[in-house]
Formats: C-alpha cells, sequence, structure tokens
C-alpha cells in the first residue's frame, strides 16, 4: 500500500482494550440511573419503568415488596434510584367501605321493625276507636262481661264515697275525743280546788272519761273498717280493673283487624293481593287468640273479686254496726267484745308508736 493509503483493519490490541474498557463500564458499580434519557416533555422514558423492573428483582430475598418502595425523581434529583425501606405506601392509602359488625346492625334492624310494627299496631287501633265513636264502625260485644264490669265500676265509686264519709266520721270523732278527754282534765282539776262543787266536777270529769275511753275504742274499729274498704277499693278492684283496660285494648285490635280482614276480603283475589290477606288473617288469630284470652282472664278475676268482696264487706259491715251500736248505748263491755271478736289493736289516730327502748 502507498503513504495517502490508511490501513482500517483493527489492530488486535486496541481490540482488546476496548473490549475491557466497554466490561469495566458495565461493572461499575456508578449509578446507571443517571444515563437514563429524559424526553422533551420532562417525563421519564419507557427505561426508567424496565429500569425499576429490574430493581425489584435484585432486592434481596430477605425484604419482600410490602416492606419496601422505590423512589424515582427527575434527572437531576439527589435521591435518584434509591431503594427505601419501610412500610408500603399503596396500603396506607386503601380506602373502602366500613364494615360493621354483623350484631349491632341486627339490632337495629330488629328495633325499627319493632317501631314500624307499633306504629302499624297505633293508627290502625286509633282509626277503629274513632271508626266506633262516629258510628261507622262495628265492635265485639260481650254483653254479659259488659254489665259485669259496668256494675264494678259503679260499684267502686260507691265504695270510694261510703270511705270518704267514714274517714270523715273517724277525723271528726277524734277530734271529739280529744275534746272529752281535755274537759274530763279540767272537771277533774276543778273539783280537787272546789270543795263546794266537788262531787259535782267529779262527775262529770269521770262521764267525760269514760266517754273519751269508749271513743277511742269506737275510733279504732271505724279505722279498722276504714282500711280494710281501703284495701278492697284502691288494691283489689283496681287490680282488677286493670286487666279490664288490658282486654278493653285485647278487644280494640281485634276488632282493628278483623276490620282490615274483612276490606280485604271483599276485594279482588290475585297474585297482589292473596299475600296481603294471608299475612292479614294470621294478624287476625293472633289476636283473636289474645281477645278470647284476655276475657277469660277478666271473667276469673271477676269471679274471685265477688266473692272477696261479699266476705271482707260482710265482717267489716258487722263490726261496724255493732261497735257504732254499743257505743251510743254506752255498753262498754258489748263495745270491747266487738273489737276482741273481729281482733281489732286499739291505735289512737295522731299517737306515735312507742319508740324500741319502750317496747323492751
Amino acid at each position: 500500500m502507498s503513504d495517502n493509503t490508511r490501513d482500517t483493519t483493527p489492530d488486535p490490541e486496541e481490540v482488546v482494550s476496548d473490549h475491557e474498557e466497554l466490561t469495566m463500564a458495565q461493572d461499575s458499580p456508578r449509578n446507571t440511573a443517571a444515563e437514563i434519557p429524559v424526553t422533551s416533555n420532562g417525563d421519564l422514558d419507557e427505561t426508567e419503568h424496565n429500569f425499576n423492573l429490574d430493581l425489584k428483582r435484585s432486592v434481596p430475598a430477605g425484604l419482600g415488596l410490602s416492606e419496601t418502595h422505590i423512589t424515582s425523581h427527575g434527572f437531576d434529583g439527589s435521591n435518584e434510584g434509591i431503594v427505601e425501606a419501610g412500610p408500603f405506601q399503596a396500603e396506607s392509602q386503601r380506602s373502602g367501605p366500613v364494615v360493621l359488625s354483623e350484631e349491632p346492625r341486627s339490632t337495629a334492624i330488629e328495633k325499627l321493625e319493632l317501631v314500624r310494627r307499633w306504629s302499624l299496631n297505633q293508627y290502625k287501633c286509633t282509626r277503629q276507636i274513632i271508626s266506633e265513636r262516629l258510628g261507622r264502625g262495628s265492635r265485639t260485644v260481650d254483653l254479659e262481661l259488659e254489665a259485669q264490669i259496668e256494675i264494678l265500676r259503679d260499684n267502686k265509686k260507691k265504695y270510694e264515697y261510703i270511705l270518704k264519709l267514714a274517714q270523715t266520721l273517724s277525723s271528726q270523732l277524734y277530734q271529739m275525743v280529744q275534746t272529752q278527754r281535755q274537759l274530763g282534765d279540767a272537771f277533774a282539776d276543778l273539783s280537787l280546788k272546789s270543795l263546794e262543787l266537788h262531787e259535782e266536777f267529779g262527775y262529770n270529769a269521770d262521764t267525760q272519761k269514760l266517754l273519751a275511753k269508749n271513743g277511742e275504742t269506737l275510733l279504732g274499729a271505724i279505722n279498722f273498717f276504714i282500711s280494710s274498704v281501703n284495701t278492697l277499693v284502691n288494691k283489689t278492684i283496681e287490680d282488677t280493673l286493670v286487666t279490664v283496660k288490658q282486654y278493653e285494648t285485647a278487644r280494640v285490635e281485634y276488632d282493628a283487624y278483623r276490620t282490615d280482614l274483612e276490606e280485604l276480603n271483599l276485594g279482588p283475589r290475585d297474585a297482589t293481593t292473596m299475600p296481603k290477606i294471608e299475612q292479614s288473617q294470621q294478624l287476625f288469630q293472633t289476636h283473636k287468640e289474645k281477645y278470647d284470652k284476655m276475657r277469660n282472664d277478666v271473667s276469673i278475676k271477676l269471679k274471685f273479686l265477688e266473692e272477696n268482696k261479699v266476705k271482707v264487706l260482710h265482717n267489716q259491715l258487722v263490726l261496724f254496726h255493732n261497735a257504732i251500736a254499743a257505743y251510743f248505748a254506752g255498753n262498754q263491755k258489748q263495745l270491747e267484745q266487738t273489737l276482741k271478736q273481729f281482733h281489732v289493736k286499739l291505735k289512737t289516730p295522731g299517737v306515735d308508736a312507742p319508740s324500741w327502748l319502750e317496747e323492751q
């Protein structure tokens, strides 16, 4: 070859040298993220994505992906391609509906259902009552039972009036007994100080004291009569009337659901109305059983009340009559015998019970 012609055949030594430089460049610990090209709009090229995938594969097996995350910044950032240990941010940013426990949810649903049923029942009963008062609706009537209930209410008012009069008599008798006792003490004092009228004052003192003593005995009988009648009126009869009110409520509910069933039976029978008719039939049967049960309970209570009332009032009326008759006849012995017969313990109204020291 001439001198002007350059030989382009690579020298074997230069080829070896270039290969070594390339190998050193690949083995260099220098972060290759700095060599990732950047697009014209400043976004990272797809090469960065491939790099991140390679870097995730190169993470040691001891660190799971749930414990690491990779941060990448721009080409001029100081934390390019750095693997940071810590909780994975994607897990902490999860959001979604909060699942409530089944138990509170079911309890709330049950309460709402109870409120709904109660509201519907109140509506039906109110409509039935208004309909009856306006004369448009029909009501179930047990003539015999209704008559007994009416008699019981009327008797209760009369017994309350007797009770009020007996309480007035007891109060007035107590005042009279106190006056007689004070008058007897005054006569006794004058009998000691007036020698010329000693016997006259003494007779009157003894008479007033005897009347006061008999009055206290009669007062004990009247108070016992008042206590027994009060128990009969305000406890025994009142308890029966509470059952009567429950019976009347059951009767209104029974008629309300009976009216609903009758209205549904008068309408068309198709796939839409048949389930409603069946449900109404079940509710009607339930309230009918409740009504029958309450009617039976009222009948039994009225029967026992009548027996108890006759027994109690018989004894109390005999006591009241014998005590009043013996008192105004001046028969002290008969008056005391009457109280013993009915086991009446004397206790003057207004007198405090003895203390525990006095009872020892």
